[in-house]
């Protein structure tokens, strides 16, 4: 086990434990490749660099889908993340963080970055380390 609870396997990408309820979507890592056009270790770098956060399930290395658009990675999701490790957030507590409905968005942040309130999101994440 690593710093923050992330669980570090053999090759040492950062995964989270499995937090979400088992009906988020998730998507493997060489299907997030595919669908940003990387090769699969170019993912791997942006799990290390904080740009997206994977965990296992039934022992594979998985992104929620919902992070993802048909070709990219959801606008703002990088920072938010940041914020919220700079906050002192794990990366467990910003996966559920993320899929926590809030009734005053309405709907969960992830749900939110992915529309247009992104902005909302981050002042949020911002607020929560005071």
């Amino acid at each position: 086990m690593g710093r923050c609870g992330i669980v570090f396997g053999v090759s040492a990408i950062p995964a989270a434990p499995d937090v979400l309820a088992p009906d988020v979507e998730m998507t493997p890592l060489p299907d997030v490749a595919e669908r940003l056009g990387l090769v699969v270790t170019r993912v791997h770098q942006l799990i290390r660099d904080g740009h997206l956060l994977a965990m296992r399930r039934d022992g594979i290395l998985v992104v929620p889908a919902a992070f993802l658009t048909e070709t990219a990675v959801v606008k703002g999701l990088g920072g938010t993340i940041t914020l919220l490790r700079d906050n002192g957030y794990n990366e467990d507590e910003i996966l559920t963080w993320l899929f926590t409905p809030d009734d005053s968005l309405p709907g969960t942040p992830i749900e939110a970055l992915r529309g247009d309130r992104g902005r909302e999101v981050k002042r949020r994440a911002q607020a929560m380390g005071f």
